[in-house]
């Protein structure tokens, strides 16, 4: 994935805002999950000069999140955490990083006990540059789909309701 971890901890956060109308921060806390996987690029592009695939360091390996969601978790719920639909929502985005990754990118789904990489589609690098390779792939319709429902709820909220009002007028 390319362009839609952000939309789609968007879509996910106004989804658990429904079921958790009272908590703050949930939307914002899908958001940041949805992109927080990515923060290996820093280290990817300022340490390692792109020698490793940034998909093998810990922050996309799926049981590295899981572990540290549900650790996370279980604190908050032992110590009373009023943040705790936040907690979940931030590590819920952060799995639909991964299964979105998993699309069209190899993803260590088993790291650090298999290093084997799990993938849906194989992109071929069809043209010189891989984002190029990317875009151009039928996957790619895929994320334009995510971008355009989060642009969708975000504008459907914002848009004034009409319709019949209950006297008939």
């Amino acid at each position: 994935m390319l362009i839609a971890h952000l939309p789609s901890g968007y879509i996910l956060g106004r989804g658990a805002r429904r079921h958790w109308r009272e908590a703050s921060g949930i939307v914002l806390a899908g958001m940041i999950g949805g992109v927080i996987p990515d923060i290996d690029m820093l280290y990817f592009h300022l340490v390692d000069g792109g020698r490793t695939h940034h998909h093998a360091y810990i922050t996309h390996w799926p049981l590295f999140w899981a572990a540290t969601g549900l650790t996370a978790l279980a604190a908050a719920r032992l110590f009373g955490w009023r943040h705790l639909p936040a907690i979940a929502v931030f590590f819920a985005g952060a799995m639909l990083h991964m299964v979105l990754d998993t699309v069209a990118s190899p993803i260590l789904w088993l790291m650090p006990f298999d290093s084997r990489a799990f993938e849906w589609v194989t992109v071929p690098a069809t043209y010189g540059n891989w984002v190029v390779s990317f875009v151009l792939h039928w996957t790619f319709l895929l994320e334009l789909l995510i971008c355009a429902w989060a642009l969708w709820l975000a504008t459907a909220r914002s848009r004034p309701r009409t319709g019949i009002s209950q006297n008939g007028s």
